[in-house]
């Protein structure tokens, strides 16, 4: 065992005593972030022009500050990109974290002295975390790659602007450098397709340990070196053995990933943001993330099929619910201030409290009534291969309102890697592990408002070819799993 082994060992029964004291006394911590964001905020605009001075609790808070997307939030958020200074925090941002609106343009999200850490510090503390559960520490003298996005910044009235992993490059730390790949002047090429390749070129003959980054494009980087080597990447790297991987639901690509490595290997999940670095799973026996209550983030949670009342309730962490659907609200230390960031997680532990992501509060079928959200579509679909040789690439699904005959349905389109020997079959499958767990989409069906699902098969490399249509491949991005319109799919069917 080498000295940094050694020492990374020590060095993560120091942190895991550490999350240990504050996971164990959730409400008194997240009430100290709390008063501390008010504090810190009472000298900014958006402080003074919400009362931060009168508030006392959280009861006061919720009076004083509605909850906010950034379309809501831009009058603010505007005069920060402007320059000017002590708008939503103190002083000014360290960094844009640039993202892709929805409505009108690009979103400039603000990266502060204060919120920076927390951002390398749990990736860094899930993999210490790892290491204190596992006492595998051997990774941390082999090669590790992160596919991420370009590093280079671009100036944006005095402020740094890139892309969130571009931002993370920076703060690397030294005794990883060594280790890490791929070369900075590789990371900085901005087409996907001629990044993998470069990306390939520099790890092929290298013994990469530790693998990061989005699982479909983590899948197109595999891809690529089978086709290089005609072997499988478990073969090809033999002590790769640790997969870290965040932005969406690993468990469709599972099974595709185990056939190309040619065996299990471990795996973290994180909950990274623009906004914030959420959760990450800290345990490889218990299910969810831990959520970082000592991060800077003060959370509420609305229940998903109240967040679109008048005034839905916004609960603190003593209130939640295990299963419970809803959608996370933050306040945090880079000024967002009960801020909507689209995502909805539920609740697996409150002993330490522990979420999964179940979907984005706008990316939903209820079409008919379903109501109808991203984790239980992958739930479905994981579900109907477990047990098969069925391999799946990618897939989404879109409502059918209006079919050429019979009853509308839920489409599916899926590209697969190894097919289903009786696709009809397998669409039934589907549908009844839907139907189990969703009991507005069973009443439809049983009351034949909707018939059974049906797969429409994408060519391989299809959802790739889409991303790339829209300016959106590689990176960070990823497709939406379900859309409550056909936009996606009727470009799928082009295609």
């Amino acid at each position: 065992m080498s000295l940094k082994s050694i020492a990374a060992k020590i060095f993560a029964k120091r942190i895991q005593k550490k999350i240990q004291k504050w996971a164990s006394q959730p409400e008194q911590t997240q009430k100290a972030v709390f008063q501390e964001l008010i504090s810190t905020g009472a000298a900014t605009s958006f402080g003074q022009d919400h009362d931060f001075i009168s508030i006392n609790n959280h009861e006061d808070f919720v009076q004083r500050v509605p909850i906010r997307d950034y379309e809501a939030l831009r009058p603010y958020a505007d005069l920060v990109v402007d320059g000017e200074a002590d708008i939503l925090w103190p002083g000014k941002p360290l960094y844009f974290a640039k993202t892709s609106g929805t409505t009108s343009g690009a979103k400039y999200i603000p990266i502060t002295k204060d919120s920076m850490p927390s951002h390398i510090d749990a990736a860094r503390n899930a993999i210490l975390l790892y290491i204190a559960e596992t006492g595998n520490a051997n990774f941390v003298d082999g090669k590790m790659i992160f596919l991420q996005g370009s590093p280079e910044l671009s100036d944006k009235n005095g402020v740094k602007l890139g892309r969130l992993s571009g931002i993370a490059a920076h703060y690397v730390p030294k005794y990883l450098q060594k280790n890490r790949l791929p070369s900075w002047e590789t990371n900085c090429i901005d087409d996907w397709e001629t990044k993998v390749e470069a990306v390939v070129d520099e790890t092929i003959n290298e013994d990469m340990a530790v693998i990061s980054g989005i699982p479909s494009w983590v899948q197109m980087y595999f891809e690529r070196l089978m086709e290089r080597s005609n072997k499988k990447v478990g073969d090809l790297f033999e002590n790769f053995n640790l997969f870290i991987y965040g932005g969406v639901n690993f468990e469709p690509y599972r099974a595709k990933f185990e056939n190309m490595i040619g065996r299990k290997v471990d795996s973290i999940e994180l909950y990274p943001a623009s906004e914030g670095f959420f959760a990450f799973q800290d345990s490889q026996k218990e299910k969810g993330m831990l959520l970082q209550l000592d991060s800077g983030i003060f959370y509420e949670f609305v229940k998903a099929d109240e967040f679109f009342d008048e005034n839905p309730k916004r609960i603190t962490l003593k209130d939640v619910e295990i299963g419970v659907n809803y959608v996370i609200i933050i306040s945090t230390n880079a000024g967002l201030w009960a801020y909507n960031i689209g995502d909805t997680v539920q609740f697996t532990s409150t002993k330490p409290y522990r979420v999964i992501v179940s979907g984005r509060i706008k990316h939903f079928i209820s079409a008919f009534g379903e109501h109808v959200i991203g984790k239980e579509v992958e739930q479905a679909m994981k579900d109907a291969v477990e047990g098969t040789d069925i391999r799946i690439n990618e897939f989404t699904v879109a409502p059918q309102i209006t079919p050429k005959d019979g009853l509308p349905y839920h489409e599916w389109f899926v590209e697969f890697e190894n097919e289903p020997d009786d696709m009809n079959n397998f669409a039934q499958k589907i549908d009844q592990a839907l139907q189990q767990q969703n009991s507005y989409y069973f009443d439809l069906i049983d009351g034949k408002i909707l018939k059974t699902l049906q797969i429409s098969k994408v060519h391989k490399g299809g959802f790739n070819d889409y991303m790339k249509s829209v300016g959106k491949l590689g990176g960070q991005n990823k497709i939406p799993r379900l859309s409550n319109d056909r936009k996606i799919a009727d470009k799928l069917i082009t295609e």
